[in-house]
């Protein structure tokens, strides 16, 4: 199932639904059809566990093709927003987790060119999230050194703590995409949070496709494209620890809560570590996919009123 947050016009609030074809179904209003109480946000849904799955799988298979009056709306008149538009805690981000990313990281980034042994975690604030469609901002007053890095994103349904290995993907809701946007020149003492964590440094969908249809995470290609040039190109099989490794670690020490968001990490090809090194600057279009997920495209504009705003 792929699940969406949308508006159907821009004074709508943001509702829950699911993605059939090109139709969006409101989730909530077809419960209420078939007699059935789901909720019109997606944590809310999360926080259900997996008997919502169930039950909107269920009713979505019973009714497509005669959807009842006023649950389907064409997919081009609804707006798409993240697919939880402001998670409830910083997302978890994984730094240096594809081999060939820390070998050119440690030529560009001064990150150690020896594999990490545990992951490296990261965070980005709840504000940094924009959904399909959204401007990444570009402040040249902050930073002339923006960079792209294309993600899996792994989403939690059940509070995980201390959580075996063997066990770890029982606790995954679904599935999505990210792009950790990173400005590179504002790395302070070896922290990154203000480096990844600036608004909009985290775009996020189009979907949240739910676990049962991705039962191996570790199989999926993934890639970035800045002005349709391919930059990014793999497979999370490289990943030097899986999402269930992660997931593992994180709650051997931190309890991971329903709609907890894992970005996975990014494969090689970053802007920093190209040769010569390149950014991206208002005016340009950032593109990503994930296989079985779907694809983000998002403009970079300028903000504030540094005359510095154009490239260098």
């Amino acid at each position: 199932m792929k699940l969406v947050t949308y508006r159907a016009d821009v004074l709508a609030a943001a509702r829950l639904g699911a993605l059939v074809d090109d139709l969006v179904i409101d989730l909530q209003k077809l419960g209420v059809h078939a007699g059935h109480a789901l909720p019109s946000d997606m944590l809310d849904f999360i926080d259900l566990g997996p008997s919502a799955v169930t039950t909107a799988s269920a009713l979505l298979d019973e009714f497509k093709g005669r959807w009842p009056l006023g649950v389907a709306l064409p997919l081009p008149n609804v707006k798409l927003l993240a697919p939880i538009p402001r998670p409830r805690k910083n997302i978890f981000g994984i730094g240096l987790n594809y081999v060939e990313h820390v070998a050119e990281s440690s030529r560009t980034l001064d990150t150690a060119k020896e594999l990490p042994k545990q992951p490296v975690i990261f965070s980005k604030p709840p504000t940094t999230v924009i959904g399909p469609g959204d401007a990444i901002e570009h402040n040249a007053a902050i930073t002339r050194q923006l960079d792209w890095e294309v993600e899996l994103a792994a989403i939690i349904g059940t509070r995980a703590k201390g959580v075996r290995k063997e066990e770890a993907l029982r606790y995954v809701f679904g599935y999505s995409l990210m792009i950790d946007m990173s400005a590179r020149d504002n790395r302070r003492a070896g922290q990154w949070i203000y480096s990844k964590g600036q608004d909009t440094y985290a775009p996020f969908g189009p979907v949240i496709v739910t676990a049962d249809e991705i039962p191996d995470p570790q199989v999926l290609d993934l890639s970035l494209q800045v002005n349709g040039v391919t930059k990014q190109s793999s497979n999370t099989r490289h990943m030097l620890f899986a999402v269930d490794t992660l997931i593992a670690d994180i709650s051997a020490g931190i309890t991971l809560e329903p709609g907890d968001i894992i970005a996975t990490g990014t494969p090689e090809g970053v802007g920093a570590g190209r040769s010569p090194q390149e950014w991206v600057w208002p005016g340009d279009v950032i593109e990503a996919q994930v296989e079985k997920i779907g694809a983000l495209r998002h403009p970079v504009v300028a903000v504030g009123n540094d005359p510095r705003a154009g490239r260098a």
